[in-house]
């Protein structure tokens, strides 16, 4: 039985995934892909960052083209069936479809690891051409090339061990397994790879430089094909009734296409539909203290950043080399950022980088409490402590809280304007988060709040805050009544709301809290 020349895997994980009650249509790809076979851009690789879809459009592309099992029943129904390829390619091909993440029981050398896959194939070869079991090859090319046919390879976690630190001895030996396997050899009409690290290809001798590439960073052709878009992601809300748009929205969007597009974490969206709640998903698939990680190889430098990041301000900064498999680890900011988008933690477009959804937001909010982030860690860890004096009206403890931070050695948060309060007051408040729906500088009555609390529980009050430079708290708390910022809250009859004023003297360094309850009207 074959293991990997025209198994049924790839048909049978798309068959079960295309029946799934919140499956979204990602067949447009095979038309694009198409174009690539028998032509010189028939080496094909995309990564992405973990769960992003790549396994599940690699199996797609699997049973498609896949000779063994006729798929007509599954695509008939789907986009693809709509272009002109569609019946051209259709299962006319011979597969090998292999993972690289597959160790060997029989030891664990890189010999051991390599082996396996070579004799695998070359067992499959045999049994399929029976011309050929008798006769020996000098290498595995070889015996391929010997069929007289064309194959399509697809390969999956192309960098697993890059990705696993796994054999650094014998890293390049894979890129050289690799090339000799597939570069410029006759029987290869396609080969499509994927997995998270991008490839090194600094120059024409790089051994796997016949590939074109798409990556988290550079991808303008195959992005929307991985990770679901806002129209998708409006459909999936209307196969069930538990879950907003905007919920999901705010717990799962926020990465940028090269083409300006939004994209929401697909797996996280599905979970969420499936459990039918918001929550972290993703977050719990993988090594996420991979944040603090990267943090900590450049904590002065990337310090600032992450206090504007986590108070919504993109941060500039332009990447132009993409963190690659095999490469050290990363020893400035940009190689901090680089690794960071390519891996999912960051979203970067326009030359912005920004945190890009609740999920991360609060992974971010873990590696802020770390000492090395130093009064900034203090503040935060201390956020639960600042919202419940705020809900007992305890302006004294408010303003201690605060106070604390004035003399912090992180420049953004030396301030002296509201913008760099709003900073402040941003850290102070992180842990309310779970708590509260928070919006910053969000139209209400006949002005714009500077922070407007939406309880996500029924017995928690609503809070508007607004901050004043060299004025006072009760001029703060006046502007909130006066200019009816309290209106989108207003309407839950049965809610207190909190008015809370927060201003900062620049010439005495004195903050002072005025705290207000009214009730919903």
């Amino acid at each position: 039985m074959a293991i990997y020349l025209n198994t049924n895997a790839a048909y049978k994980d798309f068959q079960m995934l295309s029946s799934d009650k919140y499956f979204v249509d990602k067949s447009g790809i095979i038309e694009k892909v198409n174009e690539r076979i028998n032509t010189k851009n028939r080496y094909l690789c995309i990564t992405k960052p973990r769960r992003f879809g790549k396994t599940s459009v690699l199996n797609m592309l699997g049973a498609y083209y896949g000779k063994a099992y006729p798929s007509k029943d599954i695509f008939d129904g789907l986009a693809v069936s709509q272009c002109e390829s569609y019946e051209k390619h259709r299962n006319q091909y011979n597969v090998i479809r292999f993972s690289l993440n597959e160790l060997s029981d029989r030891g664990n050398t890189y010999r051991d690891y390599i082996e396996r896959f070579k004799s695998n194939i070359s067992s499959d070869i045999r049994e399929a051409y029976p011309e050929l079991r008798d006769r020996e090859f000098d290498s595995l090319p070889d015996l391929l090339a010997a069929t007289k046919d064309e194959f399509i390879f697809m390969i999956d976690e192309w960098d697993y061990i890059f990705s696993h630190a796994l054999y650094r001895d014998n890293q390049s030996d894979l890129l050289e397994f690799l090339r000799g396997l597939l570069k410029d050899q006759p029987y290869v009409a396609l080969a499509y790879m994927t997995g998270v690290l991008p490839m090194k290809q600094y120059s024409t001798g790089s051994a796997l430089n016949m590939f074109k590439e798409y990556t988290m960073l550079r991808d303008p052709y195959f992005e929307e094909y991985f990770g679901f878009t806002q129209e998708e992601v409006a459909q999936l809300c209307d196969r069930q009734s538990q879950l907003t748009l905007y919920e999901v929205a705010e717990w799962y969007n926020g990465y940028t296409t090269m083409n300006g597009k939004k994209i929401y974490n697909p797996r996280s969206v599905v979970c969420a539909f499936e459990d039918g709640c918001c929550q972290s998903y993703w977050t719990r698939t993988g090594k996420m203290d991979e944040v603090l990680f990267f943090l900590k190889y450049n904590i002065g430098e990337v310090r600032d950043d992450m206090v504007k990041m986590v108070n919504h301000l993109p941060v500039k900064i332009e990447i132009l080399d993409e963190y690659t498999a095999g490469q050290e680890a990363p020893s400035n900011r940009e190689e901090i950022y680089a690794a960071m988008i390519i891996y999912g933690l960051l979203s970067y477009h326009d030359g912005e980088l920004r945190i890009p959804n609740r999920e991360l937001m609060l992974e971010f909010q873990k590696a802020l409490k770390d000492d090395d982030f130093g009064q900034v860690a203090e503040l935060v860890r201390n956020s639960e402590k600042i919202l419940t004096a705020t809900l007992e009206q305890r302006e004294d403890v408010v303003v201690s809280y605060l106070h604390n931070v004035h003399n912090s050695e992180i420049p953004v948060l030396q301030y002296n304007d509201e913008n760099s309060l709003a900073c402040v007051v941003t850290l102070a408040y992180l842990s309310a988060r779970n708590k509260y729906r928070i919006e910053r500088e969000e139209k209400s009555g006949k002005g714009f709040a500077d922070f407007i609390f939406y309880p996500r529980r029924k017995e928690l009050p609503g809070i508007v805050i607004e901050l004043k430079v060299d004025s006072t708290p009760e001029a703060a708390v006046e502007q909130i009544v006066e200019r009816e910022y309290c209106q989108k809250l207003g309407n839950q009859r049965n809610r207190d709301i909190l008015l809370v004023g927060i201003s900062y003297n620049t010439k005495k360094k004195e903050h002072q809290c005025r705290i207000e309850k009214v009730h919903g009207f």
